[in-house]
This record gives C-alpha cells, structure tokens and sequence, in this order.
C-alpha cells in the first residue's frame, strides 16, 4: 500500500472482520512492531488482542528474560509452542509472536494450519532503532545489537517467508501497515 491510497471503509473492514474464521498470527523479528501493529489491528477488526510473550509470563509467572536465565532458550521455546497452542485453540483474534516463534518448526507448523500467519519484516535500520527503545530483549544482551539483529534476520528468514502474506512495516504510523495487512487479508480471504 503506497502512502496516498486511501483506507478501507468500515463497511470494507466489517465485511473482512466477517469472513476471518481463524486466529491472525504476527510473526517475525523483534522490533517489526507485532504488538502495536496487533493491537491497532485487533482494535479495528473488533477482535481480542493477545501477546504472545505476556501469556507466557503470565503462565511461567516469571519474565522472558527471567524464563531463559533460568532455563534456557530451549526450555522457553517448548513453553512458547504451549501457550501459543492453547491461545490459537481459545481464542478467535490476533496474536503476536515472540520474534523466534515462528522459526521452531512445531510452532511454525502449528500456526500454519489452525491460523492466518503474517510476516511483518522491517529493514535493519527500523529494526536497530525500534528495539534500541527497551532493554527487555535477552538475545540483545550480549552484543551489538545491529550485528545480532542482522544475524538473525538471515537466519529467520527462510521460516517467516513461508507465512503466506508478507507486510512492509516502514518507518511511520502503524496505520499503514495496518492497512496493509487488512488489503492483504481481504486478498487472502
């Protein structure tokens, strides 16, 4: 979607709304903007918002960074696939992923068949400047984060580009990303 087309009606929004008959699964890097982005889409479509990593902390009653201090990465990834499961089984909605996520192919396999996944990618620039806004990010910690972001963008990749719809998250309002994923679902549909 380029910056002068227009937005879609709410009669065009409430008529997608309708037909969604799964959960709306954001997946990709941190800092891509899963969360804002999901929200503001939730909020138009009318349906539930959930993070993915909010529900994980909830369920572990502990923070991510907490998660894999005290039991590693691996251990967090199994958990994630749970929560993720039992959130994609309650809920019709949007969900945001952790940025790693959609790369274990249990869980890459499990969205792809109950859910609508969404690859929101951003170049590395966005991306270092976004996440440079928190330090909340355990795979960050222990390095330059351009170089590790970069790093992982090429190893991500190849997983997020089997999502079937793939979005440009640009510098800017999330609004035009927003609409973007509403034109691409309505095209999906």
């Amino acid at each position: 979607m380029t910056v002068d087309e227009p937005p879609l009606s709410s009669a065009e929004i409430t008529a997608i709304a309708a037909r969604i008959d799964r959960p709306i699964v954001l997946v990709g890097l941190m800092g891509v903007g899963k969360s804002s982005v999901g929200r503001r889409l939730a909020s138009i479509l009318h349906l539930p918002f959930t993070d993915a990593d909010d529900a994980i902390e909830e369920a572990a009653q502990m923070t991510i960074n907490e998660i894999f201090a005290k039991h590693g990465e691996q251990e967090f990834r199994d958990g994630e696939r749970r929560v993720i499961s039992r959130l994609m089984e309650d809920q019709q909605g949007i969900i945001a992923t952790g940025g790693g996520a959609f790369v274990n192919e249990e869980t890459r396999a499990l969205i792809l068949d109950k859910g609508l996944a969404i690859w929101l990618d951003a170049d590395l620039d966005t991306l270092v400047e976004r996440v440079g806004r928190k330090d909340n990010r355990p795979l960050l910690r222990n390095g330059n984060p351009r170089e590790i972001l970069a790093k992982l963008k090429a190893e991500r990749e190849p997983a997020y580009a089997q999502a079937p719809i793939h979005i440009f998250s640009m510098p800017g309002p999330h609004q035009r990303t927003v609409n973007a994923i509403l034109k691409a679902i309505n095209a999906w549909l």
